[in-house]
């Protein structure tokens, strides 16, 4: 009953304000250098996707069109990182399941062999020698945080994509319930209990050195809730959409 109810409120917050706010700050039209210049975090929207930089002059359509990407799948997913209100980035706009799976599954990669690998090798070089215990009790929970955060990604590269991809080919005969917006919410609520943790009661010999693996974890904080809305706010209502069209229900 819990998980319904608060399904249904998701919905109705998700749809409240998808309807309020109809057109994204950037267009097709607009320079893709304009756009990273004033939100250099896109820059991680453009490695997952394949869009390397170079791109000179040209608007957002072109450098999206010239790299094989579709144009209101990216514009949804920038308009989202850069409002703060979930948005699309126009009333016709049609997201590509194919594409969001795409750009998903680039970032659970990114996540899971390269960012989250990164920040735990630079927290070991800070930890403080003579303090095994708290150095220990520190890994285990972080260790713990990215457990966490596999087994989430994991079910959805094994199982939730691979079930929108039939649904796709139209080969999927069987309801299939998809929720994971609630999972959403503790791996951030972890991430954010461990960044607290850091901050209050680990005793840094280094300032400068503990500062810099915090400001890697604030910045991976940002990065995974923009990865979460994206599947919240774009993936979930393309594959309700879908699932209406071929007679499923989510």
């Amino acid at each position: 009953m819990e998980n319904l109810f608060f399904n249904d409120y998701l919905c109705r917050k998700r749809n409240c304000i998808m309807n309020k706010f109809r057109f994204g700050r950037y267009r097709e039209a607009d320079a893709m250098s304009d756009l990273i210049s004033k939100n250099y975090s896109i820059l991680s929207v453009l490695s997952r996707l394949g869009i390397a930089l170079g791109f000179g002059d040209k608007s957002i359509g072109e450098v999206c069109r010239d790299n094989h990407v579709d144009t209101d799948t990216f514009l949804a997913i920038i308009n989202l990182m850069v409002e703060d209100n979930p948005v699309i980035s126009s009333p016709e706009a049609r997201i590509s399941l194919e594409s969001l799976i795409d750009y998903l599954h680039n970032s659970h990669d990114y996540f899971l062999n390269y960012r989250l690998p990164e920040i735990r090798e630079k927290l070991v070089a800070v930890l403080n020698e003579g303090q095994d215990d708290l150095n220990k009790a520190v890994l285990e929970y972080f260790d713990k945080f990215v457990a966490e955060v596999r087994k989430h990604m994991l079910y959805e590269d094994n199982k939730v994509f691979p079930y929108v991809k039939s649904l796709l080919k139209k080969e999927n005969k069987d309801k299939y319930a998809i929720g994971f917006s609630k999972q959403h919410e503790q791996i951030e609520t972890r991430l954010t209990e461990f960044k607290n943790i850091l901050i209050k009661y680990y005793p840094a010999q280094s300032t400068n050195e503990i500062n810099s693996v915090l400001f890697e974890i604030f910045n991976c904080e940002k990065d995974l809730a923009s990865h979460n809305a994206v599947e919240d706010y774009l993936f979930l209502p393309a594959i309700e959409e879908l699932e209406n069209k071929t007679g499923k229900a989510l």
